[in-house]
């Protein structure tokens, strides 16, 4: 069973993130911030991250940023579930790395769709 990594530092997000991700089988791990998320993907390796942008700290822009040039993490893919819907940002987010960029609220079908398409099941 696939390991999906959500970083959220909403805990309702995280909430529902989580909940439609178990109920199709995944296996859930959760970081509150973008530190806490590299450090986390690092030890554990998850399958794929869905990646929030707006946090305190290191943003998801950044964190996706030192998953992805990392050669220990750069093969996890990583998809960004945030608010922010500026053409801008989903362009910076591609360039930091992500392989697909959801705007929130994500519709479940969506998110399971565009996992299943980075995990290639």
């Amino acid at each position: 069973m696939a390991r999906i990594l959500v970083v959220d530092d909403s805990p309702t997000e995280l909430y529902k993130l989580t909940g439609m991700l178990e109920k199709h089988g995944y296996e859930v791990l959760k970081a509150e911030n973008g530190a806490d998320g590299v450090a986390l993907a690092r030890q554990e390796k998850p399958d794929a991250v869905l990646m929030d942008i707006v946090m305190p700290g290191l943003n998801g822009f950044q964190a996706t940023r030192q998953l992805t040039k990392d050669p220990e993490t750069g093969h996890i893919p990583v998809i960004i579930v945030t608010t922010k819907d500026q053409e801008t940002d989903k362009v910076w987010g591609t360039r930091q790395g992500a392989k697909d960029y959801l705007t929130k609220p994500v519709e479940e079908s969506t998110l399971i769709q565009t996992l299943k398409s980075v995990l290639g099941s």
